[in-house]
């Protein structure tokens, strides 16, 4: 019998519990061993997340990640000259960019704010359509979208900003080719759709050679798993009529594309809420170098750490024109626009919807 045995035979006869053999300072140990393996390993994950994004270069800005959450100057008066503003809301511009030519700028079919309003615990939508009728800085009177094939994401901020009054502090870009990329990472999305939604899906895909199934999809009404190039037709689904294929007329209209856009984003979103920060680590390190963007490292980061909570704030959406402030008009050269009729009270109505009763001034 070795010493060990021997000494655990005499505990016994003196009616003395045996020391464990693996007690519990050890068993802590390798716990705390354990969730720092775990977390070292998440960090690293991150850290070359971060440094793979497309960064973009912000000039004579000093703005931490800090700055855009929790402090600056609030303005939410109607009647100021400058742009509406609460530190405790950060704006961020999305654009979907479709870019097939390989252009410096390609056109923003998708362009979305996602405010997150720290101060109500809300995340907020806001679609602006793409053929609104505005003053592009340097270029004169012509569509939103616009903007961006002149000078990309920053001359479109630059324009929503200059004519609907909002300050916007970031950006962040996908083209086509990398949305449907990401969606397949997270596994596809499972949306509500009707069957004329599903049979657009459909008949986009087969008609442009993406499938040799005409009926690749039930075209049934109810919740559907789409892969990514299915949820990129969905998303850029706003009717069909073509004279080359009368055998599939869909109608539509730019407006329910943007509500298809905000429903999707959303839809992603509240599956996120069921992921746990590990695993919105390792999903956010495979799509970062899809994204072009001048968040900072230091603002992602802290927008990461933070994703559980935001995740947990409820979804509003708006878009832009709103109902009855707007007309449909021509350009000189025949271009269908959209005109909004009443700028000062779309203007109010947007601001009321980022600031809540922030908001002052008529």
């Amino acid at each position: 019998m070795n010493v060990r045995k021997e000494k655990m035979v005499m505990r016994a006869k003196r009616g003395m519990k045996a020391k464990p053999v693996f007690g519990w300072k050890k068993a802590l140990a390798l716990f705390f061993c354990i969730i720092a393996s775990v977390a070292g390993v998440g960090m690293v994950m991150f850290y070359n997340t971060v440094s793979s994004i497309n960064y973009e270069y912000i000039a004579d800005d000093n703005t931490t990640a800090s700055d855009l959450t929790a402090s600056g100057s609030m303005n939410t008066d109607l009647n100021s000259d400058e742009l509406l503003n609460d530190p405790q809301i950060l704006n961020i511009m999305l654009f979907g960019e479709d870019n097939n030519n390989g252009d410096e700028h390609g056109r923003s079919d998708t362009m979305i704010m996602l405010s997150i309003d720290n101060r109500h615990k809300k995340l907020k939508l806001t679609s602006f359509l793409r053929d609104v009728y505005v003053n592009v800085p340097g270029y004169g009177q012509n569509k939103l979208n616009s903007a961006y094939t002149y000078g990309g994401p920053q001359l479109s901020i630059q324009t929503i900003e200059t004519n609907f009054g909002i300050n916007i502090d970031r950006y962040a870009v996908v083209d086509f080719d990398a949305f449907e990329e990401i969606i397949d990472i997270l596994g596809g999305v499972d949306i509500e759709l009707t069957a004329d939604e599903v049979a657009y899906i459909n008949w986009q895909s087969y008609i442009n050679n993406q499938t040799e199934e005409r009926y690749e999809l039930d075209e049934v009404s109810g919740v559907t798993h789409l892969n990514g190039r299915q949820a990129l037709w969905y998303a850029r689904n706003r009717g069909y009529e073509e004279e080359n294929h009368p055998e599939f007329v869909m109608p539509g209209n730019d407006f329910e594309r943007t509500s298809r856009q905000r429903k999707l984003l959303e839809t992603i979103l509240n599956e996120f809420k069921s992921a746990d920060l590990t695993q919105i680590i390792q999903i956010v390190s495979k799509i970062g170098p899809m994204i072009t963007t001048n968040l900072k490292k230091d603002e992602i980061t802290a927008l990461v750490a933070n994703s559980m909570t935001y995740l947990g704030y409820e979804f509003e959406e708006y878009r832009v024109p709103e109902d009855e402030l707007f007309e449909y008009g021509w350009t000189d050269d025949g271009q269908s626009i959209v005109v909004i009729n009443d700028w000062y009270a779309q203007r109010k109505n947007l601001a009321l919807f980022i600031f809540e009763s922030s908001v002052q001034g008529s």
